[in-house]
Order: structure tokens, then sequence, then C-alpha cells
């Protein structure tokens, strides 16, 4: 798995000297993460990722939370054992459920999506008759959800009023 993490770093050591090397440096760092940023918006249609699907699961209210760390923390510890398999992660915290997600980048190789699929039982203490569902990223794609257009239809119309003096 791919691990990417940027830590903030205290600078302590009363030296607050930056030399132009330092300065470019940090914007070409910023520049980069923007750019990942946006590579990363939509993973469904990654080249690499387009053959992909996800394990989905429908929670109850009140669980999310304690699933999603213990998801994030089993990605964190490798503990899924597919490598680089795994590209991502949602939760989806709706009105009468909550919804977790990983996505991974081949959906045919049927040995490693049930390797994930075990793995996520056992690391979210799931019942045995927790429904798992899981769905291609092709099938994603063609079929956007229960609400399918209209759910886009609705963002695009509601607007928030602010009222600044």
């Amino acid at each position: 798995m791919n691990n990417k993490f940027d830590a903030l770093k205290d600078d302590d050591s009363g030296d607050h000297d930056q030399n132009e090397e330092n300065s470019t440096q940090k914007d070409g760092e910023k520049e980069k993460t923007e750019r990942d940023k946006n590579q990363n918006s939509s993973k469904r249609k990654d080249d690499a990722n387009k053959n992909g699907g996800k394990w989905i699961i429908r929670l109850r209210k009140g669980l999310a939370s304690r699933c999603w760390e213990n998801l994030i923390l089993a990605m964190l510890g490798e503990q899924f054992m597919v490598g680089e398999e795994i590209c991502g992660a949602v939760v989806s915290v709706r009105f009468q459920e909550d919804i977790i997600s990983i996505w991974n980048k081949t959906a045919s190789d049927q040995a490693t999506t049930a390797r994930i699929r075990d793995t996520l039982r056992r690391v979210l203490n799931l019942p045995p008759n927790t429904i798992m569902e899981y769905k291609t990223h092709t099938d994603s794609i063609k079929m956007p959800g229960r609400l399918g257009p209209q759910r886009l239809l609705f963002q695009n119309l509601w607007k928030p009023r602010l009222n600044v003096p």
C-alpha cells in the first residue's frame, strides 16, 4: 500500500533563516500537493483503478466512527496483506445509515477481493449475518447510487445563502 503522509514540523532550533532554495522547495511541495489532490479526485476514472471495485458495508447509525477508525488502522498496519491492491476507503454519513467502503484495483481477482472481505469482517468485528456488497467501478459508473442522476441535479440546484454585511 502506498502511504503518503505529510508531517508538520515545529522549528524550535532558533535558526529561522531560510534561503531561496528552501523557499523554492516548499513552493514546489505545495504545487505537488495541490496537483495530487486534483489527480486523486476520482479514483474510479483513474486508469490504474478502472478495472477495480469496492466492498460496501451499510451500518446502523452510531457505528461508523469505531468502524472507520478500525479500518484506517488496519490499512496503515497492512493487515489486509494484498500489497498495493487497496487504493482507497470512504465513509459516508447518511440520514438513516452510514456506509463504509474500501476500494481495490482489480475486481476480477476473486482471491484478493475475498481476502479483503474476510479481513474487513475481522477488523470491523462484523457479525456473521452482516451484508457486504461488492460492486465493480464500471457498475458504479453505470448505476451511480440509489438516487442516480437526481442526486446530481439537486446538488447543482441548491446553493446556500450567506448573509454577509
